[in-house]
């Protein structure tokens, strides 16, 4: 029963890994030209396990920026895993606290997304759920490995779109959270601010700035608008 819920834990995740293959490739290629090893470049995939974390530490790490710029910069991007693992809760009270701390770990937009979906008709199993995530995770870092193995045969990255993969998937993501009034001013506000901050300031901490600019400015606007 419990090899049966594994079974189905890594058919729930090949759409991911249809998803994952193409963009840890992209991942992988641009570590690699920002300077790092590619013991490196797996090793992030390994214990970082953040796409969008890693593609913009690698940008980061490119433009010559901080250590502590980055590290803080992908701190606020990952903050939304606090909030996704606080939802799973009442559905993995009956997992031991190691597993727990593993599933924790291994939480991502794509998986949060299928595990949550699958909780709220069938009871959380731990096959199931290890299946979900060793399957992703497993994807992710194999693709992370191949980019940064085969990336230097791509002579112009920039050909194939691969630069662009980190923006292409904050647009994505930024079009999927835009859904009343103060989102967009969130993000009309942020974008302002970061460009504002940029232009008029040397360093790189106009993200860092703009995001809690902006989100401050939300919370203001939602205070506001709700009458309390």
């Amino acid at each position: 029963m419990a090899r049966n819920r594994f079974l189905a834990g890594v058919k729930a995740a090949l759409p991911i890994v249809m998803g994952y293959m193409p963009l840890g490739f992209a991942y992988g290629v641009l570590a690699r030209e920002a300077g790092l090893s590619l013991f490196q470049t797996t090793m992030m995939s390994v214990l970082v396990y953040a796409g969008s974390g890693q593609f913009i530490a690698v940008g980061l790490m490119g433009a010559a920026v901080s250590a502590a710029a980055v590290i803080f910069t992908v701190f606020l991007v990952n903050l939304r895993h606090l909030l996704m693992s606080a939802s799973l809760i009442p559905h993995l009270k009956h997992y031991p606290v190691p597993l727990l701390g593993f599933v924790s770990y291994q939480i991502t937009d794509e998986t949060y997304a299928v595990a949550i979906s699958h909780f709220q008709e069938e009871k959380a199993t731990e096959s199931f759920h290890m299946g979900l995530n060793l399957t992703a995770h497993s994807a992710w870092v194999l693709a992370s490995f191949l980019g940064g193995a085969f990336g230097n045969l791509i002579r112009n990255p920039a050909q194939y779109g691969l630069n662009f993969a980190l923006p292409a998937m904050f647009i994505a993501l930024l079009i999927m959270q835009v859904k009343d009034k103060a989102a967009i001013l969130v993000g009309l506000a942020a974008a302002i601010i970061s460009i504002a901050i940029k232009y008029y300031s040397a360093g790189s901490w106009n993200i860092i700035l703009a995001t809690i600019a902006a989100a401050t400015l939300g919370v203001i606007f939602e205070w506001i608008t709700s009458g309390q």
